[in-house]
């Protein structure tokens, strides 16, 4: 598969530190494009109140046990945190890193996260509000530090799928758009960022597509790809105190770097 990119995500949930440690520098390893970890205070799945770790913080730790992959949150929640000091802390763990940081963000969801730590929840139409507004400020920051980032524009990454407001921000404000399959769905909002590109005058081909797929849709690589994805992102969580199965992501960099593919 030409030009495919292959990401693996780390759920920090269910497990330890060890295991996430020793599964992103496996992963960085074998040669994955990009390595992430998510933005929620408790698990998402198999048990509300399991050991779960906070994002930004594992980001720092992954700048430094990391070499050669981009790396990044899939995705930040815009609300958690105040944009300037979101843009400081993106630049200052783009430093840790080497130059590898792409910033993905989002506009939230998850009500768990909200009401326990205190940040006032809305509507969803709000919370893109938020969002809209903040992109700019994390611009200007990130325009103004010293140091600035060690690449210029940083890389920003937008996740999510509404195709009045949030592909509209993908297309005035990010080089990355993240979204969900099946491969029907994904293709016809790429379709729709494509015609907001045009209508704010932006070439689409400047935003990557990414998409997160399951282990188990690692198969299914060839209908992402001619959906329109460029990135395909394998989502890797723990059962109890078990490492992180990564021979998913070894097949799909198998496929992507196969002779009529990318070379290794």
């Amino acid at each position: 598969m030409a030009d495919l990119k292959v990401g693996a995500q780390f759920h920090p949930q269910l497990t330890t530190i060890e295991n996430l440690r020793r599964g992103w520098r496996e992963a960085d390893a074998m040669g994955v494009d990009s390595i992430w970890t998510w933005d929620h205070f408790f698990p998402l799945y198999d048990g509300p109140d399991g050991p779960h770790f906070e994002g930004w913080t594992l980001l720092a730790a992954m700048a430094c046990d990391t070499e050669r992959a981009e790396f990044g949150m899939m995705v930040t929640c815009n609300s958690y945190r105040n944009p300037d000091l979101l843009a400081d802390m993106a630049r200052t763990v783009d430093h840790l890193g080497g130059g590898r940081l792409i910033l993905g963000i989002g506009a939230g969801w998850f009500r768990r996260d909200y009401e326990e730590y205190g940040y006032a929840f809305g509507t969803a139409p709000e919370r893109l509000r938020v969002l809209a507004a903040a992109l700019p400020r994390i611009e200007a920051r990130l325009a103004r530090l010293d140091p600035p980032p060690m690449r210029s524009p940083l890389p920003m990454l937008i996740g999510g799928g509404g195709e009045q407001v949030t592909l509209r921000l993908v297309a005035e404000h990010a080089s990355m758009w993240n979204s969900f399959g099946p491969p029907e769905t994904y293709a016809r909002k790429s379709a729709v960022l494509d015609q907001w590109c045009e209508r704010i005058g932006r070439d689409p081909a400047e935003i990557e597509r990414t998409i997160l797929i399951e282990s188990d849709e690692v198969d299914r690589a060839e209908e992402f790809v001619e959906a329109g994805a460029q990135h395909l992102i394998v989502e890797l969580g723990t059962t109890g105190e078990n490492p992180f199965d990564l021979a998913p992501v070894q097949r799909l960099l198998e496929r992507r770097d196969e002779p009529s593919g990318r070379s290794p």
